[in-house]
């Protein structure tokens, strides 16, 4: 059905809007499909009226806005432990009237999640990050990295998060998600794809009976990584810290009982042998020792032989082929291996690509393609697993827009785009996915089906809230 946008609104418009007819029938009710249903959205939910017409962050949530936005930046996160609201950077365009008097994220969500848990029957929001920074040049949790972003919504919305990783596949009914908040990620496009992936070469892995879990690898371009992850009964491994460590190329690693490590790999520039130790948390993050020479050679392996200071490292000589081994004894305290016994061996390298402990745990870890994921991707296999990603835990929601690359369209729900781009909106609409059409400033681009998301500077206006009511938005 039709209907004349002038006369609907009374505004002085002769743009026509398509509306369907379920969108004329009462507001949809609990059974509604979450993708089928439509939301009052806000865009720069932060700039409340300094750029628009929205208010604060808690009245627009009582008008039954279900879609909040916020632009974060990484800016002095070592010194704030906390990503920054603002447009263009920290605090631009933000609007503390009714808001938060501070710029860190975590009072802006505390904001949110203060709302939610006051009216526990509110149909789901939807907290959108906006990231206007790359997040993959952090190289540390303590650094701000995705993981602590994770950390960070876990911890702001505790048991009311509908974290992306415990959704199969539709995202089910309103009547099921009512007082539940989901967050996504939008913005910068590398860090939404580090987020579904990662990336590198020659990794290596160790477990040990506590299921913890160490995987190195190199970058490629002559940095060296860690992943820490803890053995769940399930044989999934949740990874727990991720973080640069040095430079250097063909890691391999070994760990005891007691969480304590040896790595070791090649120099980038010459073919020289160094050693790390260091102390794995409760936590997952690594203590690190400095690095330190230990011989010349390549292709360095590893690996704790008894006792849990004992070890053994095989490694070839620079040139001819010949495999050399060392006997070392790891001082924990002192963070030093003592080496002796360097002598040829006929004995093959350590695989360092796959560890067990001594109950028969397994861990594997290798490279390949894995759906849209490249030749590159990070992959790790255990007897019950067959192949998974080494990446960040889901989270959140990772959001496709027009133009990004297909590994961010790989089983995407969350899609979006500009308000005018009529085009895309409605054909994902029509593909069954819940899209978000931002800068919605004009009843003009309205769409058949609507955006799930209009996002819209001007909440309160009529042509707006009559729009929305007449598409049977939900709250």
């Amino acid at each position: 059905m039709k209907f004349r946008l002038a006369a609907a609104l009374g505004i002085a418009c002769a743009a026509t809007l398509a509306v369907p007819v379920a969108s004329l029938a009462a507001a949809p009710g609990d059974s509604l499909p979450f993708a089928s249903a439509v939301f009052r959205a806000t865009h720069n939910s932060y700039s409340g009226n300094v750029d628009g017409s929205k208010g604060p962050i808690t009245a627009q949530l009582d008008s039954g806005v279900r879609f909040i936005e916020f632009d974060i930046h990484d800016n002095d996160y070592a010194a704030n432990r906390d990503y920054s609201i603002g447009h263009n950077g920290p605090g631009d365009a933000v609007d503390h009237t009714g808001n938060p008097g501070s710029n860190l994220l975590r009072d802006w969500l505390q904001t949110v999640n203060t709302w939610s848990a006051a009216h526990p029957a509110h149909a789901p929001i939807v907290v959108m990050l906006d990231l206007k920074d790359n997040l993959t040049d952090n190289p540390s949790y303590a650094a701000g990295n995705l993981l602590a972003l994770n950390q960070e919504l876990r911890d702001a919305f505790g048991s009311r998060l509908l974290m992306a990783k415990d959704v199969p596949g539709a995202l089910g009914t309103i009547g099921s998600l009512r007082g539940r908040v989901l967050t996504l990620l939008s913005g910068d496009a590398g860090t939404r794809t580090e987020y579904r992936r990662d990336v590198g070469y020659h990794p290596a892995v160790a477990v040990n009976a506590r299921g913890q879990v160490v995987e190195v690898h190199d970058s490629g371009s002559g940095t060296l990584w860690y992943w820490t992850g803890s053995y769940g009964t399930d044989g999934r491994i949740t990874w727990l810290r991720h973080g640069k460590y040095d430079t250097g190329t063909t890691p391999a690693i070994a760990l005891n009982d007691s969480g304590q490590l040896v790595e070791v790999h090649k120099s980038q520039s010459a073919d020289t042998l160094w050693y790390h130790t260091g102390t794995l948390g409760a936590d997952g993050e690594i203590t690190w020792s400095a690095s330190r020479q230990y011989d010349s050679g390549v292709t360095p392996t590893i690996r704790f032989t008894g006792g849990g200071t004992t070890l053994r490292e095989i490694h070839r000589a620079k040139s001819g082929g010949q495999n050399w081994t060392w006997t070392g004894t790891l001082n924990a305290a002192a963070g030093t291996v003592a080496w002796s016994g360097n002598a040829k061996t006929a004995d093959a390298l350590f695989d360092a690509a796959t560890s067990t402990n001594a109950a028969g745990t397994r861990v594997s870890v290798r490279t390949g393609t894995d759906g849209a994921a490249p030749a590159q991707t990070l992959l790790y296999s255990t007897g019950p697993i067959a192949t998974d990603r080494i990446r960040y835990p889901q989270t959140a929601f990772d959001e496709y827009q027009s133009g990004d690359a297909a590994i961010l369209q790989e089983g995407a729900l969350f899609y979006a785009a500009t308000a005018s781009n009529k085009t895309f909106i409605t054909a994902s609409r029509q593909s069954g996915h819940i899209v978000r059409g931002w800068d919605f400033d004009s009843a003009s681009y309205a769409t058949n089906p609507i955006a799930n998301y209009p996002a819209t500077n001007h909440p309160s206006d009529s042509w707006y809230t009559t729009l929305l009511t007449q598409s049977g938005a939900v709250s």
